[in-house]
């Protein structure tokens, strides 16, 4: 048996992983120069590759993916304007209010339960009175693929065709918090640039599914990237020899994107054991990506706690709700062994 099955499991994140050591060969090896000027090869490679992979005119290497998704805000939306977003989005939930506070917008919020993701009616019965003397404009629809909150689930093309459609009809840009855009694509069995192809610009995560130590980038215009680039800098984003963290990206771009439907497979096989843990509730047909949401008859608070005991990580998503997220450190026998020890842990045993 793995020895490593002796360990604790860690399933709060896909986050959590480390580089192993062809990406760190790859990281030492890479050819650099100075980002703020413009001189990294590594980095312009990056922000190529990535735009290229999903259908856009350039990319933005940026710290975080919290970072991009401000910067695709602020560089689209002026002070006092308003972004619709859903109400169980990331940028909602996790990213300080920084959109309010650093780019001065009003965020407005709808709830979709399809992945996040509005219909043309919903956002059509949003639309404002166009009265500049006492109502904001709104100018974004943001989205997100994979939805986090919401599981892990996808919308499909045509449903975000649509939205977006409806919010270009309206004069809104769209742009879509894309931190987990491959697992999306390899749910739905298309390539990434056809769930792209509705935003004007999009953030994508490297340090995610993909398990690059850091980075997201920013993809959209040539034009909407001169912009993005002032907000990167404003946020103090510019780094310098930054290519050591772009050929990370660029190895996991050849390297990891393809066994994505492996994370798929596992939290698939996490979510029919877990149905079956006493107080423990959850439909694995939900199960779409590598995000399983338990829902808990004790508070979730005590089942982590009892669930950290038994060498097992996950994190509360709400009240009576935990999260638990596959990834590439975690293997199919790791996910049995991890169901097993939350058996024994919440049964008593």
């Amino acid at each position: 048996m793995d020895e490593t099955l002796d360990q604790v499991i860690d399933l709060r994140s896909d986050t959590v992983t480390r580089p192993g050591a062809e990406m760190r060969r790859a990281m030492a090896a890479a050819e650099v120069g100075d980002d703020v000027y413009g001189e990294d090869p590594s980095i312009r490679q990056l922000e190529e590759r990535v735009a290229e992979l999903l259908g856009k005119q350039s990319g933005l290497f940026c710290p975080s993916g919290t970072m991009s998704n401000l910067i695709a805000i602020a560089a689209q939306a002026d002070r006092g304007q308003e972004v619709w977003v859903d109400c169980e989005s990331h940028v909602v939930h996790y990213e300080l209010a920084g959109s309010a506070v650093i780019a001065g917008v009003q965020l407005r919020a709808f709830d979709a339960p399809n992945a996040g993701c509005p219909t043309s009616a919903q956002l059509l019965a949003m639309q404002r009175l166009a009265d500049p003397a006492h109502e904001p404009e709104a100018t974004l629809l943001c989205l997100e693929q994979t939805h986090n909150r919401r599981g892990g689930s996808v919308a499909s093309v045509a449903d975000l065709a649509e939205a977006a459609d409806t919010a270009h009809g309206m004069g809104m840009r769209v742009h879509l918090d894309g931190a987990r855009l491959g697992n999306a694509a390899v749910a739905l069995g298309v390539q990434m640039r056809e769930l792209a192809d509705c935003a004007d610009s999009l953030s994508f995560s490297l340090s995610k599914g993909l398990g690059c130590p850091v980075g997201s980038v920013w993809v959209g215009s040539h034009d909407a990237r001169a912009r993005a680039h002032i907000w990167r800098k404003r946020l103090g984003g510019g780094m310098r020899q930054a290519g050591i963290l772009a050929a990370a990206g660029l190895w996991a771009l050849g390297h990891q994107l393809p066994r994505l439907g492996e994370d798929h497979a596992n939290a698939k096989r996490f979510a029919q054991l877990a149905a079956d843990i006493p107080g423990l509730e959850v439909d694995p047909a939900r199960v779409a990506t590598n995000i399983v949401l338990l829902q808990t008859a004790a508070p979730a608070d005590e089942v982590l706690a009892r669930a950290e005991r038994a060498g097992v990580l996950m994190v509360a998503f709400g009240p009576h709700t935990v999260r638990a997220v596959t990834h590439l450190d975690v293997s199919a026998e790791q996910i049995t062994e991890a169901a097993a020890r939350l058996h024994s842990a919440l049964s008593g045993a």
